[in-house]
């Protein structure tokens, strides 16, 4: 359904009980949105929470209405809990999504339950370590001057942002499965303004190292143990500063645990979100 909040029409899509808990799950990608991401990962949880998925302004099937910068995009989160009648949220987001929720528990403490966090990172001294981690790996031939492009932010096209992402793809799980990620990347929805946006306005600024040990709510942290663009020890500053934060590591995965071991990463998934949010809670 499209939901007009905060000037700009979002692809919504509720899962769920109306009386549940509310769960509001970014996806991940600047600027390659899709629904199927977070629906995948915390659908399961629909059985007893109301969970909104939806595409970020500017993403997916989500108006193209500026600007796109992490304030904004948290203010859109705070926007659904109002839309969904909720007092208290939890708040959920992999890779990029999980900078916005980070961002909307440090702007918008009293309105949190609950922060799930995958494969994701306070600041953006990541990228560092993921160029090293690129120079270093032997699995594919990158071309320097695209991969720049991509991650600077400069790129020309929602078709150029696609091929680019074909290229990359391969890096990010720890056993390449071609076929599954050719099918991933014909899944996905490109908008490059946002993907731009992210990396050549947000990012470069992005550090929210000060305000983690502020943070009073349950907090989980997830991590594949062979993530090259996010890497554990991104994962491990974050346990570090939040107070009582767990951390979570998945050792035969990458980048997306939520997929490489699903199984264990539901049974993870349930067992942190039971404590944290007891069956009584509603919203």
């Amino acid at each position: 359904m499209d939901v007009l909040i905060n000037g700009a029409r979002l692809n919504v899509e509720v899962l769920g009980p109306e009386d549940g808990p509310v769960l509001i799950a970014h996806h991940g990608g600047g600027g390659i949105g899709s629904l199927a991401e977070p629906r995948s990962t915390f659908g399961p949880l629909a059985d007893r929470f109301r969970v909104v998925v939806f595409d970020a302004r500017g993403c997916g099937r989500s108006e193209g209405v500026g600007p796109y910068s992490h304030e904004q995009w948290a203010a859109d989160v705070e926007g659904l809990r109002q839309w969904a009648g909720a007092e208290r949220v939890s708040v959920a987001g992999g890779s990029y999504g999980g900078f916005i929720a980070l961002e909307y528990a440090v702007r918008y403490p009293r309105h949190v339950q609950a922060v799930v966090l995958r494969d994701t990172s306070a600041d953006g001294s990541n990228l560092e370590l993921a160029f090293q981690n690129a120079r270093e790996q032997t699995r594919i031939e990158i071309d320097w001057e695209h991969f720049d492009r991509y991650w600077g932010g400069t790129v020309r096209s929602d078709e150029e942002l696609k091929e680019l992402w074909r290229e990359l793809i391969p890096l990010y799980d720890a056993d390449y499965d071609e076929a599954r990620s050719t099918a991933a990347v014909e899944a996905g929805i490109y908008r490059h303004e946002a993907h731009n946006a992210c990396f050549q306005e947000n990012f470069p600024t992005y550090d929210l190292k000060a305000d983690l040990p502020h943070v009073a709510v349950p907090v989980l942290v997830t991590v594949g143990r062979h993530d090259w663009v996010t890497p554990v020890s991104a994962s491990e500053t974050i346990a570090r500063l939040v107070p009582g934060a767990e951390l979570v590591v998945f050792e035969n995965s990458g980048h997306s645990p939520q997929n490489e071991e699903r199984e264990e990463f539901q049974r993870v998934l349930r067992d942190f979100v039971d404590r944290a949010v007891p069956e009584q809670v509603r919203a």
